[in-house]
């Protein structure tokens, strides 16, 4: 049986027929192999995705040091937000972690389900809201907590990202060196082991 997005867990229950129809017809799903880049900067975003299976990565180019700013997995929706509402250049990248399997939102498809449909405009914005906020909440995070703290919140918040991720990465997103993630991991051990 061929995956349909209106037969996603949950959509089913939100979708009309006619909806469900549409989506379908409008909204692929596809498979990305890990290294794609969906995104790059100075691209315009025609496209937002949503993770069914896989993990894909935003980072940013700073002189050729490459800063990871988020992991996107299962049942989180992917977008370069600024980018694909507005229609201006990306100044970032997103590019797939693993193989991943993603539900592919174009913005020709969303302003033609936008338009025949104004309750999926409304179900989508109450769904970026709670994105945007939960972005602001890692933000604060991020700029008043140490490193150390930060990884104890993704060992806590996001413990799969531990073993689905290359070591590198993690230290991007923490804002640390893989030297410094290291040290601060063997830290951990030692205080976990003491106990």
């Amino acid at each position: 049986m061929e995956l349909l997005p209106s037969k996603l867990p949950g959509m089913s229950d939100l979708l009309t027929a006619e909806e469900a129809l549409d989506m379908d017809r409008l909204v692929p799903i596809r498979e990305f192999k890990k290294g794609t880049v969906l995104l790059e900067s100075g691209q315009v975003a025609t496209e937002a995705w949503f993770c069914v299976k896989g993990c894909v990565h935003m980072y940013y180019d700073v002189d050729g040091d490459l800063r990871t700013t988020e992991f996107y997995t299962e049942g989180q929706s992917i977008a370069s937000l600024y980018s694909f509402i507005n229609q201006v250049p990306a100044n970032h990248y997103l590019a797939c972690v693993e193989d991943s399997t993603l539900v592919v939102w174009s913005y020709a498809a969303e302003k033609e389900l936008f338009g025949k449909y104004p309750r999926l405009e409304s179900s989508c914005r109450v769904a970026v809201e709670s994105d945007f906020g939960k972005h602001q909440e890692k933000l604060a995070a991020f700029i008043t907590k140490t490193p150390e703290q930060r990884y104890l919140d993704l060992m806590q918040d996001r413990p799969e990202l531990l073993q689905r991720v290359p070591q590198y990465l993690l230290a991007s997103y923490l804002g640390v060196t893989p030297e410094s993630l290291s040290r601060i991991r063997k830290r951990i051990f030692a205080k976990e082991s003491a106990q």
